[in-house]
């Protein structure tokens, strides 16, 4: 059997994506992966974070719908999802779970690259991005969080919450928690 070639067309059509969201972090000033929150610091152990407390919100903002992440339909772990059109209106009641170090420095379902530090999350059908307002339901502690992942795929879980996000709601210690989930913020638009 011989070697076939590429066309040089279909690399550079597979190679624009990942160019242009490198070049549009980069111009952005987000250089971690995001507008999610700044880079995660080296080494850092629990001791070196922040008081639960002083850790601020993410800060709703109207921003576009993401390149990615966005198909009307998606299919994970053998199961069908539908995103949602727009997040208006969203309220819901579930298990929170949280995520952190195994995934930090990957890409998330929208291109960014996941920074544990950020006060992001992920959910299965919500818009990327949207903004929830996450309410522990068993310590009454609320949050603001940037959706900007796709996820938890493990039964009966709502939304898998960046790890800064939960030490803030404290849920890293349980590992999860029942929430309340509220779209804040103007809806991302198209």
């Amino acid at each position: 059997m011989g070697v076939r070639s590429v066309p040089s067309g279909l690399v550079r059509a597979a190679l624009v994506p990942v160019i242009l969201t490198s070049a549009a972090c980069s111009l952005a000033g987000y250089p971690s992966g995001g507008p999610s929150g700044p880079p995660a610091p080296a080494g850092a152990s629990a001791a070196d974070l922040p008081d639960p407390g002083s850790i601020p919100d993410a800060v709703p903002t109207q921003e576009h719908l993401s390149p990615y992440g966005n198909n009307p339909t998606y299919e994970a772990l053998g199961h069908t999802y539908h995103v949602l059109k727009t997040s208006k209106g969203y309220d819901q009641k579930g298990v929170a779970s949280w995520y952190g170090p195994k995934f930090q420095g990957q890409r998330t379902s929208s291109g960014e690259v996941f920074n544990m530090y950020a006060m992001t999350a992920a959910h299965r059908t919500l818009p990327l991005p949207t903004y929830v307002e996450v309410t522990n339901l068993d310590n009454g502690r609320k949050a603001i969080v940037r959706i900007n992942d796709r996820g938890p795929f493990r039964k009966n879980r709502l939304i898998d919450l960046s790890y800064m996000a939960a030490r803030k709601l404290g849920i890293v210690g349980p590992g999860t928690a029942h929430v309340r989930v509220r779209a804040v913020g103007p809806p991302a638009v198209r």
